[in-house]
């Protein structure tokens, strides 16, 4: 589905994204060794056995990556101009290999561009869960807006 309009957003408007996604051991390696990050938390299986968790976790960016992507095609495909910024993020639990993420973006608030009359700024609350329902990613993320052609 093609991302949406300025217009075609409302507040409070609830989107429950039908794609779905499992984070294998590769995308966290992968992620994690591309953005030059050393924690071995995410890196090092014998490591990550000695900490609380008992096993790797999964890099925290590429979960909130993963959770505003899944948003993507119903809300801002080719219809954003830029992101303005990401807010309040936050991991209340942890991502784990073979977990399966889904995701619900709801619109907070919207207001037209006072420096551009073809464009507008919404502002998305993504939240990001796992297969047993736990909230693992939270996140504001303002973007703007193409107004519909006229």
């Amino acid at each position: 589905m093609a991302g949406l309009y300025f217009e075609a957003f409302s507040e409070g408007q609830v989107f429950e994204h039908a794609m779905t996604r499992t984070v294998t051991e590769t995308d966290n390696i992968l992620f994690t060794t591309m953005t030059m990050n050393p924690q071995p938390l995410h890196l090092d299986a014998e490591f990550a056995k000695t900490t609380e968790f008992g096993r790797p976790l999964v890099n925290s960016i590429f979960t909130l990556g993963l959770v505003i992507g899944i948003s993507v095609g119903d809300t801002t495909l080719g219809t954003t101009v830029a992101n303005l910024g990401m807010s309040d993020v936050r991991f209340p639990k942890p991502v784990f290999h073979g977990d399966t993420i889904h995701v619900r973006s709801t619109v907070m608030s919207l207001r037209r561009s006072k420096s551009r009359s073809d464009a507008g700024i919404v502002e998305f609350e993504h939240v990001g869960l796992n297969q047993h329902g736990d909230t693992v990613a939270i996140c504001r993320r303002a973007a703007f807006m193409k107004c519909r052609p006229v």
